[in-house]
């Protein structure tokens, strides 16, 4: 992975807020992953195949994602089931536009969602791992990216 792959998933994750939200996030200096687990409440998981193999997620609290369901729904009142899809949703969403770059040998998987701060996303230790911190309003959010 390079530069150049790092800046297609932090622009895409950066124009996710902006779109959606009409709100800009920033993203902080991306980083590469250690052995501790880069996990909060709620977890967004994309598989990618292809010519290109390895995994992305998206990781952040459950206040954030309710304050982003509230402003795209429109509700006054977030269930937890729109909080799981709203983070699988994320993490499809950056995915697919990434995957707008790349063309179609760029595959991704329907998106897997974890609730609670699992210690067992494994990715694998054969491929380098990026954590790109990702800031909108006071929240936070991780994309963490692990691409041959």
């Amino acid at each position: 992975m390079n530069e150049t792959d790092l800046h297609f998933f932090i622009d895409s994750t950066v124009n996710y807020f902006e779109e959606v939200t009409n709100e800009k996030a920033t993203a902080g200096i991306p980083y590469i992953k250690d052995n501790e687990p880069v996990v909060l409440e709620y977890t967004g998981i994309i598989g990618i195949s292809g010519k290109r193999k390895g995994s992305i997620y998206v990781t952040t609290s459950e206040n954030m994602l309710s304050t982003i369901a509230k402003v795209i729904l429109g509700l006054k009142e977030v269930g937890k089931e729109d909080i799981k899809d709203l983070v699988g949703e994320i993490a499809n969403t950056i995915s697919g536009n990434v995957r707008q770059a790349y063309g179609s040998d760029f595959m991704i998987s329907v998106p897997v969602v974890v609730e609670g701060k699992a210690k067992d996303i494994k990715l694998p230790d054969n491929i380098q791992s990026f954590v790109i911190p990702i800031t909108w309003k006071d929240f936070k959010l991780f994309l963490v990216v692990c691409l041959e």
